[in-house]
């Protein structure tokens, strides 16, 4: 490197990286794009490298870029808790919503309505592999995601809670023929070479839910395709592929594309909130408190008879009375 990082770089770095757009980002910053596009070049010369491949139509991470970004919030996340803690203010809480209008954002959207005296930072790490080893650091507080899904044992000295069953959906181009339904049957996409990996949501307890699916069903998974993420990333390769994406109910609008419930089977996504033992926050009481409300509201952890879930989430629905439990 040619020089230190300075942190004004790196909180523009990184409103590029998860906008994966220079205007939005600078107007998420209320700075010029010109200037957010000044400091992108400066850190790139400092570093030695690219950070973002640029085109007229897209922006995207360099591998790189893509490193940098989980140093560059984790030192931003560090500086600011510093200088709250010496300005005497209350603790902030850190929570990992996976992605941007996803059913953790809507809880930490819910529980920031009740916040009084701290505040809440949302991180995005897409998934348990990356946030649950930044939780039990103590470098995260709360993260979301399918716990069962968990390769190997779960880390010692966390709680959880089972906040939503979500239906699992398909993502269509408009000029799709699916794109006319209300609900697309799973036989439908057999001939489809539906993609699965692609989105905010997709992490590897994504994809194993889904392959269970796809055995379940007899259907062959489509062969894999690179992970697509952000909006403006995903109405791109929509519309390059003209194929369906499976995804959730919660999944963001997207510029010429229409969201479908998958359905014959209802496939169902199960969501927990997870924390550590030791946290004693306020902000953790907000977040369970949305949670309480939105399921009651949403009816989040109600299941059609019909419905379809992974294992072994499946295995765990009937307790010792014979109800649907895992609650």
């Amino acid at each position: 490197m040619t020089g230190d990082l300075d942190l004004r770089l790196l909180r523009h770095f990184v409103a590029v990286a998860e906008e994966l757009h220079f205007s939005r980002a600078a107007e998420r910053l209320f700075v010029a794009q010109q200037a957010v596009s000044r400091d992108v070049r400066k850190l790139e010369d400092r570093a030695g490298t690219r950070l973002f491949d640029r085109t007229s139509r897209r922006v995207v991470l360099t591998s790189a870029g893509r490193r940098l970004l989980v140093r560059a919030r984790q030192i931003l996340a560090l500086h600011d808790e510093t200088l709250r803690e010496l300005r005497g203010e209350g603790r902030s809480l850190l929570v990992d919503v996976v992605g941007q209008r996803l059913t953790p954002a809507l809880v930490l959207a819910a529980a920031r309505a009740r916040a009084d005296g701290y505040e809440f930072f949302a991180r995005f790490h897409g998934g348990l592999d990356a946030s649950l080893p930044l939780l039990t650091g103590h470098r995260l507080d709360v993260t979301f995601g399918r716990w069962h899904g968990i390769t190997g044992e779960p880390p010692q000295g966390l709680e959880r809670q089972l906040i939503r069953y979500e239906r699992i959906s398909v993502l269509l181009p408009e000029s799709h023929p699916l794109a006319a339904h209300t609900e697309v049957p799973l036989a439908a996409l057999r001939e489809t070479d539906a993609c699965w990996q692609c989105g905010d949501h997709a992490s590897a307890q994504w994809e194993q839910a889904m392959l269970q699916l796809f055995a379940d069903t007899d259907t062959t998974p489509a062969p894999p395709r690179p992970n697509v993420r952000g909006i403006d990333e995903l109405a791109y390769h929509i519309q390059q592929w003209d194929l369906p994406i499976l995804t959730i109910s919660s999944q963001p609008d997207v510029p010429g594309a229409v969201v479908r419930p998958l359905v014959q089977p209802v496939a169902m996504y199960p969501w927990s909130m997870i924390w550590r033992k030791d946290l004693h926050h306020p902000g953790l009481a907000a977040l369970r408190e949305a949670v309480g409300d939105l399921s009651a509201a949403g009816n989040w952890l109600d299941l059609p008879e019909d419905a379809w879930l992974p294992s072994p989430e499946v295995g765990l629905l009937l307790d010792r009375s014979g109800h649907r439990g895992d609650r």
